[in-house]
């Protein structure tokens, strides 16, 4: 009886009953899937951007047209992140806090982006704004540019991110309830305070985390940018279209070169989301640790 307990206690704590070999298969096929189709890719990347040398590599990326790309990026991003960080923490805490009419659509509008191709968002920035759609004649009038212009990339990347803060928080603040918010206000908090010293230290790591998320999209977006920008080189390329452009021109180490770059952007958003996930769980396992509150002290 105790050796069946033993090897049930055993199995609980190792998560399954399947034997060892069965374990020992899945184990192997998700790392050789990862091998097959995310180490052994990013490897080539790398491979073929160093092959005529670290010159040419470096050389690349200093080139005019590469840094007005690595910088248009940038700019991109520095951009959208901050005006998606207030709209998902405006949307997570009207959506998880307060019961209205319409909750239900805006939920529904939140998770849009995520259906909608990223190309078909960006023909709706052309239909919009374009030169002959509804606001075309009034922009030309007084000579302001969105579409093909940076505005526009803008406003693309904007609208292809915006669920990844909103979707992360809402189930968090979902789950975290309004008590202490009520209570802080019943003693006299103000809404500021409120949400200072109460609700973002709750939802401070799954803050971050979907800002990771969001910067690491609006780095890479193509789709929605592609439409939107014109591929005007030095003006309106990310690093994205210019990789395709440099690629379609046979130009590969350059190509390839600039493609490491975001791959290389790509492994540290991958490691500062670990070290997000690691310093998170270390303060959940010390919070854990406390020992409880002596109700008669």
């Amino acid at each position: 009886m105790s050796t069946q307990l033993s090897v049930t206690s055993v199995a609980s704590r190792a998560g399954t009953t399947e034997p060892d070999w069965v374990r020992y298969i899945l184990i192997g096929a998700a790392l050789t899937f990862m091998f097959l189709f995310l180490v052994l890719p990013l490897a080539a990347v790398f491979t073929e951007a160093l092959r005529k040398g670290v010159d040419a590599y470096w050389q690349a990326l200093q080139e005019p047209d590469a840094w007005s790309a690595i910088r248009l990026t940038f700019i991109t991003a520095l951009v959208a992140v901050p005006l998606n960080l207030v709209f998902g923490v405006a949307a997570a805490w009207a959506i998880a806090k307060y019961e209205f009419t319409g909750k239900a659509f805006l939920i529904t509008l939140v998770d849009l982006p995520f259906s909608v191709s990223p190309v078909v968002a960006g023909l709706i920035y052309v239909l919009m704004f374009g030169a002959q759609s509804w606001f075309g004649p009034w922009l030309q009038e007084h000579d302001i540019k969105i579409i093909f212009a940076v505005p526009g990339i803008v406003l693309a990347t904007v609208f292809v991110t915006f669920p990844f803060i909103a979707r992360e928080l809402i189930p968090l603040m979902q789950a975290q309830g309004s008590d202490e918010e009520q209570a802080a206000i019943v003693l006299g908090a103000t809404g500021w305070q409120t949400f200072w010293y109460v609700t973002l230290p709750n939802i401070k790591w799954g803050l971050i985390y979907g800002v990771i998320l969001c910067n690491a999209r609006a780095m890479g977006e193509f789709g929605a940018v592609s439409v939107v920008s014109g591929h005007i080189r030095g003006q309106t390329n990310t690093m994205p279209l210019h990789v395709e452009i440099l690629y379609n021109e046979y130009q590969s180490v350059a190509a390839f070169a600039v493609a490491s770059l975001l791959a290389l952007l790509a492994l540290v958003t991958l490691a500062i989301k670990s070290t997000v996930e690691w310093r998170h769980a270390r303060e959940l396992k010390a919070t854990a640790d406390l020992p409880p509150e002596n109700p008669h002290a």
